[in-house]
Protein backbone atom coordinates (compact mmCIF):
# COMPACT_ATOMS: atom_id res chain seq x y z
CA UNK A 1 0.00 0.00 0.00
CA UNK A 2 1.37 3.26 -0.65
CA UNK A 3 1.76 5.97 1.71
CA UNK A 4 -1.15 7.97 0.50
CA UNK A 5 -3.45 5.39 0.87
CA UNK A 6 -2.39 4.42 4.32
CA UNK A 7 -2.69 7.98 5.22
CA UNK A 8 -6.44 7.85 3.41
CA UNK A 9 -7.05 4.88 5.09
CA UNK A 10 -6.49 5.98 8.78
CA UNK A 11 -8.47 9.07 8.29
CA UNK A 12 -11.17 7.18 7.31
CA UNK A 13 -10.72 4.74 10.81
CA UNK A 14 -10.58 8.10 13.11
CA UNK A 15 -14.35 8.71 12.55
CA UNK A 16 -15.87 5.66 14.67
CA UNK A 17 -12.96 6.75 16.84
CA UNK A 18 -14.27 10.58 16.91
CA UNK A 19 -17.74 9.57 17.16
CA UNK A 20 -17.52 7.43 20.30
CA UNK A 21 -15.38 10.27 21.94
CA UNK A 22 -17.90 12.73 21.59
CA UNK A 23 -20.31 9.96 23.26
CA UNK A 24 -18.14 9.24 25.93
CA UNK A 25 -17.50 13.14 26.34
CA UNK A 26 -21.09 14.00 26.16
CA UNK A 27 -22.07 11.90 28.94
CA UNK A 28 -19.35 12.78 30.85
CA UNK A 29 -19.45 16.33 30.69
CA UNK A 30 -23.62 15.88 31.51
CA UNK A 31 -22.72 13.57 35.05
CA UNK A 32 -20.76 16.88 36.11
CA UNK A 33 -22.65 17.62 39.37
CA UNK A 34 -24.15 20.80 39.21
CA UNK A 35 -26.74 23.17 37.16
CA UNK A 36 -24.99 25.41 34.54
CA UNK A 37 -27.66 27.84 33.99
CA UNK A 38 -27.74 28.21 37.77
CA UNK A 39 -23.86 28.81 37.70
CA UNK A 40 -24.72 31.53 35.16
CA UNK A 41 -26.95 33.50 37.24
CA UNK A 42 -25.39 33.05 40.27
CA UNK A 43 -27.00 35.17 43.22
CA UNK A 44 -29.71 36.20 40.98
CA UNK A 45 -30.33 32.47 40.05
CA UNK A 46 -34.42 31.47 40.50
CA UNK A 47 -36.81 28.24 39.56
CA UNK A 48 -38.36 30.63 36.81
CA UNK A 49 -35.14 32.39 35.38
CA UNK A 50 -33.26 28.98 35.90
CA UNK A 51 -36.06 27.24 33.77
CA UNK A 52 -35.60 30.64 31.12
CA UNK A 53 -32.08 29.82 30.76
CA UNK A 54 -32.49 25.79 30.94
CA UNK A 55 -34.93 26.27 27.53
CA UNK A 56 -32.91 28.99 25.91
CA UNK A 57 -29.61 26.37 25.75
CA UNK A 58 -31.81 23.58 25.29
CA UNK A 59 -30.63 22.05 28.51
CA UNK A 60 -34.41 21.04 29.20
CA UNK A 61 -34.70 18.54 26.47
CA UNK A 62 -33.66 14.50 26.56
CA UNK A 63 -29.66 13.67 26.45
CA UNK A 64 -30.27 11.73 23.46
CA UNK A 65 -32.03 15.09 21.37
CA UNK A 66 -28.67 17.16 23.24
CA UNK A 67 -26.19 15.17 21.67
CA UNK A 68 -27.93 14.78 18.20
CA UNK A 69 -28.60 18.19 18.42
CA UNK A 70 -24.53 18.64 19.05
CA UNK A 71 -23.15 16.32 16.29
CA UNK A 72 -25.92 18.12 13.81
CA UNK A 73 -23.92 21.43 14.63
CA UNK A 74 -20.77 19.12 14.67
CA UNK A 75 -21.24 17.93 11.26
CA UNK A 76 -21.72 21.85 9.83
CA UNK A 77 -18.53 22.75 11.76
CA UNK A 78 -19.84 24.51 14.44
CA UNK A 79 -19.10 24.29 17.97
CA UNK A 80 -21.85 26.25 19.43
CA UNK A 81 -21.95 29.27 21.95
CA UNK A 82 -20.33 29.24 24.87
CA UNK A 83 -22.44 28.82 27.87
CA UNK A 84 -20.10 31.09 30.15
CA UNK A 85 -19.14 34.09 28.08
CA UNK A 86 -22.25 33.54 25.34
CA UNK A 87 -19.94 33.99 22.37
CA UNK A 88 -19.08 31.18 19.79
CA UNK A 89 -16.59 28.69 21.27
CA UNK A 90 -14.67 29.07 18.04
CA UNK A 91 -13.65 32.55 18.71
CA UNK A 92 -12.31 31.41 21.86
CA UNK A 93 -11.31 28.02 21.47
CA UNK A 94 -8.91 28.44 19.18
CA UNK A 95 -7.32 31.54 19.98
CA UNK A 96 -6.33 29.40 23.25
CA UNK A 97 -5.84 26.48 20.94
CA UNK A 98 -2.80 28.46 19.41
CA UNK A 99 -0.85 29.27 23.06
CA UNK A 100 -1.19 25.52 24.20
CA UNK A 101 0.42 24.72 20.65
CA UNK A 102 3.14 27.35 20.53
CA UNK A 103 4.03 25.62 24.24
CA UNK A 104 3.77 22.12 22.90
CA UNK A 105 6.04 23.17 19.70
CA UNK A 106 8.31 24.85 21.99
CA UNK A 107 8.56 22.00 24.51
CA UNK A 108 9.32 19.37 21.74
CA UNK A 109 11.98 21.46 20.73
CA UNK A 110 13.66 21.75 23.52
CA UNK A 111 13.42 18.44 24.07
CA UNK A 112 14.70 17.29 21.24
CA UNK A 113 17.86 19.64 21.89
CA UNK A 114 18.28 18.35 25.31
CA UNK A 115 17.84 14.90 24.54
CA UNK A 116 19.50 14.23 21.54
CA UNK A 117 23.25 15.41 22.13
CA UNK A 118 22.71 13.86 25.70
CA UNK A 119 21.42 10.62 24.59
CA UNK A 120 24.25 10.10 21.85
CA UNK A 121 27.15 11.06 24.44
CA UNK A 122 25.86 8.88 27.35
CA UNK A 123 26.19 5.77 25.00
CA UNK A 124 29.27 6.75 23.48
CA UNK A 125 30.72 7.00 26.92
CA UNK A 126 29.01 4.57 28.52
CA UNK A 127 29.92 3.83 32.50
CA UNK A 128 31.79 7.00 32.22
CA UNK A 129 31.51 9.54 34.55
CA UNK A 130 29.61 11.87 32.00
CA UNK A 131 27.04 8.75 31.37
CA UNK A 132 26.21 8.85 34.91
CA UNK A 133 26.09 12.29 35.80
CA UNK A 134 23.96 12.63 32.90
CA UNK A 135 21.43 9.54 33.96
CA UNK A 136 21.21 10.35 37.74
CA UNK A 137 20.96 14.52 36.96
CA UNK A 138 18.21 14.27 34.71
CA UNK A 139 16.61 11.17 36.76
CA UNK A 140 15.71 13.69 39.26
CA UNK A 141 14.24 15.85 37.31
CA UNK A 142 11.82 13.60 35.69
CA UNK A 143 10.64 12.10 39.34
CA UNK A 144 9.94 15.39 40.37
CA UNK A 145 6.46 17.24 39.90
CA UNK A 146 6.05 19.05 37.00
CA UNK A 147 4.67 22.17 39.48
CA UNK A 148 7.68 21.80 41.07
CA UNK A 149 10.15 21.94 38.84
CA UNK A 150 8.36 25.02 37.12
CA UNK A 151 8.39 26.63 40.58
CA UNK A 152 12.08 26.02 41.42
CA UNK A 153 12.87 27.33 37.67
CA UNK A 154 10.58 30.51 38.42
CA UNK A 155 12.70 31.14 41.34
CA UNK A 156 15.80 30.67 39.81
CA UNK A 157 15.34 32.11 36.11
CA UNK A 158 13.22 34.90 36.97
CA UNK A 159 13.21 35.73 40.94
CA UNK A 160 17.28 35.58 41.25
CA UNK A 161 18.61 36.08 37.81
CA UNK A 162 15.71 38.17 35.99
CA UNK A 163 16.53 36.50 32.65
CA UNK A 164 12.71 35.57 32.14
CA UNK A 165 8.95 36.25 32.73
CA UNK A 166 7.51 34.58 35.56
CA UNK A 167 3.96 34.75 33.74
CA UNK A 168 1.46 36.19 31.31
CA UNK A 169 1.98 35.56 27.62
CA UNK A 170 3.10 38.79 25.95
CA UNK A 171 1.79 40.97 23.51
CA UNK A 172 4.13 39.79 20.25
CA UNK A 173 5.61 36.89 19.24
CA UNK A 174 8.83 37.77 20.10
CA UNK A 175 7.52 38.07 23.73
CA UNK A 176 5.41 35.04 23.57
CA UNK A 177 8.66 32.53 23.04
CA UNK A 178 10.50 34.22 25.62
CA UNK A 179 7.02 33.47 27.94
CA UNK A 180 7.23 30.08 26.40
CA UNK A 181 10.75 29.30 27.49
CA UNK A 182 10.28 28.73 31.15
CA UNK A 183 7.33 26.27 31.11
CA UNK A 184 8.82 24.72 27.62
CA UNK A 185 11.80 23.88 29.84
CA UNK A 186 9.41 22.82 33.04
CA UNK A 187 7.93 20.13 30.51
CA UNK A 188 11.22 19.31 28.68
CA UNK A 189 13.22 18.59 32.12
CA UNK A 190 10.31 16.16 32.93
CA UNK A 191 10.42 14.64 29.35
CA UNK A 192 14.09 14.70 27.82
CA UNK A 193 15.49 11.92 30.62
CA UNK A 194 12.89 9.51 29.15
CA UNK A 195 13.67 9.97 25.41
CA UNK A 196 17.51 9.83 26.79
CA UNK A 197 17.34 6.22 28.25
CA UNK A 198 15.51 5.35 25.28
CA UNK A 199 18.35 6.81 22.70
CA UNK A 200 21.26 5.68 24.96
CA UNK A 201 20.05 1.94 24.79
CA UNK A 202 19.21 1.94 21.39
CA UNK A 203 22.46 3.06 20.32
CA UNK A 204 24.35 0.82 22.43
CA UNK A 205 21.88 -2.06 20.94
CA UNK A 206 22.85 -1.25 17.61
CA UNK A 207 26.52 -0.91 18.43
CA UNK A 208 26.30 -4.73 19.04
CA UNK A 209 24.67 -5.47 15.73
CA UNK A 210 26.71 -7.42 12.81
CA UNK A 211 26.06 -4.62 10.19
CA UNK A 212 28.45 -2.20 12.24
CA UNK A 213 31.10 -4.60 12.87
CA UNK A 214 31.20 -5.23 9.09
CA UNK A 215 30.75 -1.19 8.41
CA UNK A 216 33.86 -0.79 10.97
CA UNK A 217 35.83 -3.23 9.25
CA UNK A 218 35.53 -1.89 5.95
CA UNK A 219 37.27 0.81 7.78
CA UNK A 220 34.64 3.64 7.29
CA UNK A 221 35.15 6.81 9.24
CA UNK A 222 33.38 6.29 13.07
CA UNK A 223 31.26 9.61 12.17
CA UNK A 224 30.10 8.17 8.99
CA UNK A 225 29.43 4.72 11.13
CA UNK A 226 27.79 6.83 13.65
CA UNK A 227 25.53 9.09 11.54
CA UNK A 228 24.69 6.50 8.61
CA UNK A 229 24.26 3.73 10.06
CA UNK A 230 23.70 3.86 13.89
CA UNK A 231 21.60 6.70 14.50
CA UNK A 232 19.19 5.89 11.88
CA UNK A 233 18.45 2.90 13.42
CA UNK A 234 18.28 3.97 16.76
CA UNK A 235 15.91 6.70 16.38
CA UNK A 236 13.24 4.49 15.56
CA UNK A 237 12.40 3.89 19.00
CA UNK A 238 12.63 7.18 20.37
CA UNK A 239 10.52 8.86 17.65
CA UNK A 240 8.03 6.23 19.02
CA UNK A 241 8.24 7.74 22.14
CA UNK A 242 8.15 11.20 21.51
CA UNK A 243 5.16 10.68 19.51
CA UNK A 244 3.51 9.52 22.41
CA UNK A 245 4.93 12.12 24.38
CA UNK A 246 3.41 14.36 22.26
CA UNK A 247 0.17 12.81 21.99
CA UNK A 248 -0.11 12.89 26.10
CA UNK A 249 1.53 16.32 25.91
CA UNK A 250 -1.83 17.47 24.01
CA UNK A 251 -3.79 17.50 27.02
CA UNK A 252 -1.40 17.01 29.81
CA UNK A 253 -0.04 21.17 29.81
CA UNK A 254 -3.05 21.94 32.17
CA UNK A 255 -0.97 22.27 35.07
CA UNK A 256 1.87 24.15 33.89
CA UNK A 257 -0.39 26.89 32.06
CA UNK A 258 -1.71 27.54 35.24
CA UNK A 259 1.48 27.67 37.00
CA UNK A 260 2.73 30.32 34.89
CA UNK A 261 -0.57 31.95 33.89
CA UNK A 262 -0.96 31.17 30.42
CA UNK A 263 -4.19 31.93 28.48
CA UNK A 264 -4.26 27.94 26.40
CA UNK A 265 -6.62 25.49 25.60
CA UNK A 266 -5.62 23.58 29.24
CA UNK A 267 -6.64 26.03 31.63
CA UNK A 268 -9.79 26.98 29.61
CA UNK A 269 -10.95 23.35 29.79
CA UNK A 270 -10.39 23.19 33.80
CA UNK A 271 -12.55 27.05 33.82
CA UNK A 272 -15.05 25.48 31.38
CA UNK A 273 -15.32 22.28 33.46
CA UNK A 274 -15.73 24.17 36.54
CA UNK A 275 -18.12 26.58 35.26
CA UNK A 276 -20.10 23.68 33.62
CA UNK A 277 -19.63 25.20 30.28
CA UNK A 278 -20.79 21.93 28.31
CA UNK A 279 -20.21 23.31 24.34
CA UNK A 280 -16.74 24.42 25.78
CA UNK A 281 -15.47 20.82 26.99
CA UNK A 282 -17.05 18.80 24.80
CA UNK A 283 -15.55 21.25 21.93
CA UNK A 284 -12.05 21.40 23.73
CA UNK A 285 -11.93 17.31 24.18
CA UNK A 286 -12.81 16.59 20.81
CA UNK A 287 -10.47 19.23 19.58
CA UNK A 288 -7.61 17.53 21.69
CA UNK A 289 -8.42 14.08 21.00
CA UNK A 290 -8.29 14.96 17.27
CA UNK A 291 -4.62 16.06 17.51
CA UNK A 292 -3.78 13.25 19.33
CA UNK A 293 -4.62 10.83 16.18
CA UNK A 294 -3.37 13.14 13.95
CA UNK A 295 0.21 12.87 16.11
CA UNK A 296 0.30 9.05 16.09
CA UNK A 297 -0.50 9.23 12.01
CA UNK A 298 2.34 11.61 11.80
CA UNK A 299 4.70 9.72 13.54
CA UNK A 300 4.10 6.43 11.86
CA UNK A 301 4.23 8.35 8.50
CA UNK A 302 8.15 9.53 9.75
CA UNK A 303 8.77 5.59 10.27
CA UNK A 304 9.33 5.55 6.49
CA UNK A 305 11.26 8.35 6.08
CA UNK A 306 13.69 7.08 8.51
CA UNK A 307 13.34 3.38 7.94
CA UNK A 308 13.19 2.53 3.85
CA UNK A 309 12.14 -1.14 5.42
CA UNK A 310 8.75 0.35 6.91
CA UNK A 311 5.85 -0.76 4.99
CA UNK A 312 2.44 -0.15 5.26
CA UNK A 313 -0.23 -3.13 4.46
Amino acid sequence: MSRGGYILRRLVQMIPVLIGVTIIVFLMVHLIPGDPAAAMLGDQATDVSVARVHKELGLDKPLYEQYFYFMRNLAELKLGDSIKFRVPVSSILFERLQVSLSLVAVTVLLTIIISLPLGILAAIKKDSVLDNIVRSTLMVTMVMPSFWTGIILILLFSIHFRLLPVSGYGSNPVQHLVHLILPALTISLGLAPILIRSLRTSILDTFRSDYIKTARAKGLEERSVMTVHVLRNALIPTVTLLGISIGFLMGGTVIIEKVFSLPGAGSLLIDSVSARDYPVVQAATLIFALLVILVNLATDIIYSFIDPRVRYG
